[in-house]
């Protein structure tokens, strides 16, 4: 089953059209990866899937639905979560007061939030560090706490923006096995990264946009010897091992 689909998305801003006539599909439990220099549309695709700006052209269908102009928040309990390049966390209160703020999209109850919460906290390696203040944990540890509330609503689809931004090469590596996992649990997953040797490990298929348009989509072998691609943005250095 399709568990997303986009069918000829454009989105302006006034003069300016930051994503232009997109399609794009992913399978439930696949690793979508996307890619493209900054200023492309890559977040803006995202936040037109997941309710943030209402699309200027096109159709988007999260199983098998259409979701067109439906609020981030309806679009959560409905299965579909994201996180966000800058984390923000709640940096006062606890890393498990922040991860039952997600679990809340789903239950009132805060004894089954909390319960939600502490499961996902073992499942990111964060359990130890459940009573610490989330401003108090380092960029990777806060990078998996933005993970961990969007997991804590149950998701069907995980949008990641640029979660490994940042990290050191073995917390990139940690991140891998993260999303990995993530996948592994049944969760499809569809992300923007710019460490390319992280997303042409994980992706199943990598799709590539310049200038709001797609130029490219495939295996991840196949697009990175794509001479289009390597011209908008892997550059000529990049060798395809």
């Amino acid at each position: 089953m399709k568990i997303l689909e986009v069918n000829n998305l454009s989105k302006d801003f006034g003069g300016l059209r930051a994503v232009d006539n997109l399609s794009l599909a992913m399978e439930q439990g696949e690793i979508l990866g996307l890619i493209g220099p900054n200023g492309a549309g890559k977040s803006t695709a995202f936040n037109c899937i997941a309710g943030v700006y209402p699309p200027t052209e096109g159709t988007i269908r999260f199983c098998e639905e259409r979701i067109n102009n439906r609020k981030p928040w309806d679009l959560c309990k409905q299965g579909l979560a994201r996180t966000f390049q800058i984390v923000k966390p709640f940096s006062s209160k606890t890393v498990l007061y922040n991860v039952m703020v997600g679990s809340f999209a789903n239950t009132d109850r805060k004894s089954t939030a909390r319960d939600k919460a502490l499961d996902v906290l073992d499942f990111l390696h964060l359990a130890d560090k459940r009573d610490l203040p989330a401003g108090s944990m380092t960029i990777a540890d806060r990078k998996r706490l933005e993970i961990g509330r969007a997991l804590a609503t149950e998701p069907k689809l995980i949008l990641l923006d640029e979660v490994m931004a940042g990290l050191r090469p073995t917390e990139v590596d940690e991140m891998v096995d993260i999303i990995r996992k993530v996948r592994d649990s049944g969760i499809s997953v569809f992300l923007i990264e710019h460490i390319m040797r992280a997303i042409m490990a994980l992706s199943d298929r990598l799709a590539v946009i310049h200038f709001g348009k797609k130029i490219a989509e495939g295996a991840p072998k196949d697009v990175a010897a794509d001479e289009n691609v390597i011209k908008a943005y892997l550059g000529d250095e990049y060798v395809v091992s």
